[in-house]
């Protein structure tokens, strides 16, 4: 290999080790001028509580269910789910041309606050447990449908990530099937935990720690890092230091450094561009009711759209 390159300067493909698909990175390019679009950053003045919200304590929602009058977390089964609990089986097939399968699930919406104005970062590293906490007995339940083999906890933050209401939120689909980014870290990590014993992320993870090129920072139990096969400009994963399959299984410790490790991460991408700092997370965890995964690594991606600044969006 010539050792002339380098990573810093030549393009080239890297290797997304929990998916096994390559990456083209070209470093040269963040050196261009940018003469393009220029916009004007918007006001976040959101009042505490909207009465036209169909998140809000005691507001109706769409169906005309009324909201309790809660004072922590609250939640729902989506009003307008993208998967059904009643959707029967069935597909198409027709000369393996034109295929199809069903697709059974259950999607919940979470209101982390009944604050109407409070993002995750604006919340305090107890009030975030506790979303923890609703994450973990979510999952348990949702768990306990044999059928369920998947369920994919997220976030989709600000109108740019298709966000439908600006009170902060997340949502949680359970479904019959594995996605097909979560069946290539099953691939992966199995891969390499029967090659070798360990964690792929584990392993990845003692390797970051002592380089410390990405990490942007660590506490007792969780690391966040941008990952050497980024994507996205500003991208991060939250991993755990321990090797743990899902949610389900986190001490309270655990859970009170989860929260902190979000908080401290979101404080940062607000305070980057000085905005309510948009992106979509999602945990990536073990499958469910098909049998023993003890190769899967708990993990959280973050991927925010922004470039340069608080409105220029990345191009993809």
């Amino acid at each position: 290999m010539d050792t002339n390159f380098d990573l810093k300067e030549h393009p080239h493909s890297r290797l997304n080790i929990l998916t096994g698909d390559w990456i083209l990175v070209s470093p040269h390019r963040t050196k261009r001028p940018w003469q393009g679009k220029v916009e004007a950053t918007q006001a976040d003045d959101r009042p505490q509580y909207d009465p036209a919200c169909y998140l809000c304590p005691t507001n109706k929602r769409a169906d005309g269910s009324e909201n309790p009058d809660y004072k922590g977390s609250f939640v729902f089964t989506n009003d307008y789910s993208s998967l059904l609990l009643n959707t029967p089986d069935g597909g198409l097939n027709e000369d393996e041309l034109l295929v199809a399968n069903s697709q059974k699930g259950i999607c919940r919406v979470i209101s982390f606050s009944p604050r109407h104005d409070l993002t995750l970062p604006q919340m305090t590293t107890k009030e975030i447990s506790k979303v923890v906490d609703v994450w973990q007995s979510e999952f348990e339940d949702l768990a306990s449908y044999p059928w369920i083999k998947h369920i994919q906890i997220f976030e989709n933050k600000g109108d740019i990530m298709g966000c439908s209401n600006p009170h902060p939120h997340g949502q949680i689909w359970a479904q019959n099937s594995l996605p097909v980014e979560v069946a290539k870290e099953t691939q992966q990590q199995k891969l390499h935990f029967e090659q070798k014993g360990t964690s792929l992320l584990a392993d990845y993870l003692a390797l970051e720690l002592r380089k410390h090129d990405r990490i942007v920072f660590e506490n007792e139990h969780f690391v966040v890092l941008v990952p050497f096969w980024a994507v996205w400009p500003y991208e991060t994963m939250i991993v755990s230091k321990r090797h743990v399959t899902s949610i389900l299984y986190f001490t309270e410790q655990e859970k009170h450094a989860l929260a902190d490790a979000i908080r401290r991460l979101t404080i940062r991408y607000d305070n980057m561009f000085e905005t309510s700092f948009p992106y979509s997370a999602g945990m990536h965890q073990s499958p469910v009711n098909s049998g023993d995964h003890p190769y899967w690594h708990w993990h959280m991606h973050f991927y925010p759209p922004l470039l340069r600044s608080a409105t220029v969006k990345v191009a993809r």
